[in-house]
């Protein structure tokens, strides 16, 4: 039972919870009263938050005593808790930095993670364009890659790309210099490096110490070659964050240019339910795990508080613009352009299918199944989700077959089904809007029986080999729909995709199986 008469009229954290306690959301209020009884005298709701409001069985709250502390809480809480309502931030990929480690003769590398000592870089986009900074700085600052010094020179050392730390061949001084310089590269101060290494390497002809004044040349030549690499230039002396979004039938697809010093460092992308105050919260669980820009472009204003909390987590003042014309304003109009062609162009394939299909709503959340087996052996199964046209590898998941015996992929569907489906009613998360399964008649017969008894009703569909022909249960012929359209196309990409899943994991378990136990 909900009290509102116990509500006061401060700022703090609401927290709504089911019949079993678990909290189902987490929210902010600068009036815990005011805010909570919106929810119940207002009636024209969002889907989420209607779903919300009729899900919720208890409230907690904890009073702050300013909104910006209200705001670092609710993020606190949120991390603690992982509230099915809240937004649970997923970038739609997750992109590889360079890390500079802390060590004494610090080590660069690719990482796919930003944790741990030393400094990280990105992350990148695009993998080809990481790869070259990489190769650039790697080399032109020789900078090592062992895991473990050696105790003899290794062949980086002999073909010049290594100092050979490992050997003595540089002193530790002269290697953190060549290490801060990397620094600076990987940070944007191209320019400014090049400047001073310009004089640096005049200084040492001057004094007749050619070898080394050779060796900043050929630095200041590579990191020359990499700044005309560089594009989008714009002459500023800080980073910028850029966001835009468009909010479409309860579903907003958010994009985020991350810009340093003038240079558009990469892009991030991210779908999600609507909610009453999704930027609000967006903006807090993004900047809680990434350090806030010194400007924010968007397309509305902030509330102070929000401002104050990118400020609290920032260490100053975060300036937040928006621009109604100008240079700003065409930046956050290409954001915009950005998000209709990236995100809508996906979207036709999602509308092709569903009238394809005659589905009651668009199939924004996909899921695919797909099995795998050597000659009856390392049998697996494999599921990919799509959500808004794209591949959201969060959420994949891999099933190692244990109820079937031999080749008998109409069972092995049948197991991967259920137990997909028996756990989301299990933990009563949202089931997808269809359902696909890669074979033809028999696999697909298999999996809707077994949504009939967990009863189940998601649309279901299977798609056979070769002819690329689409069934639905109840109909002995494949659907009318030729394998060149949009349509088919597009549940051949989804298929595609869940057997690539599924013949890796078959290819690791059986690896796993010929490593010798110790």
């Amino acid at each position: 039972m909900i009290d509102l008469d116990a509500l006061p009229h401060l700022p703090g954290c609401y927290l709504y919870l089911d019949e079993d306690g678990v909290v189902l959301y987490v929210g902010k209020a600068k009036d815990l009263k005011k805010r909570v009884s919106s929810y119940f005298q207002k009636k024209d709701h969002d889907p989420k938050t209607a779903s919300l409001v009729q899900a919720a069985r208890g409230l907690d709250f904890i009073v702050t005593n300013t909104e910006v502390e209200a705001l670092l809480l609710e993020n606190t809480l949120i991390k603690k808790h992982w509230p099915r309502y809240n937004i649970l931030l997923k970038d739609s990929k997750r992109y590889a930095c360079i890390h500079l480690t802390g060590d004494k003769f610090p080590r660069i590398r690719i990482s796919r993670k930003n944790t741990g000592e030393g400094e990280f870089f990105g992350p990148f986009v695009s993998a080809k364009e990481r790869d070259y900074i990489f190769e650039v700085v790697r080399k032109t600052f020789q900078l090592r890659t062992c895991k473990k010094m050696p105790v003899r020179a290794c062949l980086r050392y002999h073909i010049g790309v290594c100092s050979g730390p490992c050997i003595g061949s540089i002193s530790m001084e002269e290697y953190g210099e060549k290490a801060k310089r990397a620094t600076s590269v990987l940070k944007g101060n191209i320019r400014e490096l090049i400047e001073s290494m310009g004089i640096e390497m005049k200084e040492l002809a001057s004094r007749q110490q050619f070898e080394q004044a050779l060796e900043l040349r050929d630095e200041i030549t590579a990191l020359e070659s990499l700044q005309e690499k560089q594009n989008m230039e714009r002459q500023k002396k800080h980073d910028e964050d850029i966001l835009n979004y468009i909010v479409r039938d309860d579903t907003v697809y958010l994009m985020l240019f991350k810009v340093y010093k003038g240079t558009l460092e990469n892009k991030q992308d991210y779908v999600f339910a609507f909610g009453q105050e999704f930027l609000e919260e967006f903006l807090v669980q993004y900047y809680s795990e990434n350090d806030p820009p010194e400007e924010l472009i968007v397309p509305e204003s902030l509330e102070e508080s929000l401002i104050e909390f990118l400020a609290h987590v920032k260490g100053k003042k975060v300036k937040v613009t928006v621009p109604k014309q100008g240079e700003k304003k065409e930046l956050l109009d290409l954001v915009l352009k950005n998000v209709e062609i990236g995100f809508f162009g996906d979207r036709k394939k999602i509308e092709a299918l569903q009238s394809k299909l005659s589905l009651p709503k668009l199939p924004n959340v996909i899921e695919c199944f797909d099995i795998s087996h050597l000659s009856g052996t390392a049998t697996v199964g494999s599921m990919v989700q799509f959500r808004g046209g794209r591949p959201d590898k969060h959420n994949y998941r891999r099933f190692k077959i244990e109820s079937v015996e031999g080749i008998d992929d109409f069972a092995s569907i049948a197991e991967v089904v259920r137990r997909r489906y028996s756990r989301l009613l299990e933990e009563k998360h949202d089931m997808p809007d269809l359902i696909i399964i890669d074979g033809g008649k028999g696999q697909l017969s298999s999996a809707f029986q077994e949504l009939r008894k967990l009863k189940l009703r998601v649309p279901i569909i299977s798609i056979a080999k070769r002819e690329e022909e689409i069934y639905v249960p109840g109909l002995k012929s494949p659907l009318p729909i030729k394998n060149d359209e949009k349509a088919s196309l597009f549940v051949q990409e989804i298929r595609d995709e869940a057997h690539r899943f599924a013949i890796n994991y078959n290819r690791l378990l059986r690896q796993k199986s010929l490593i010798p136990k110790s």
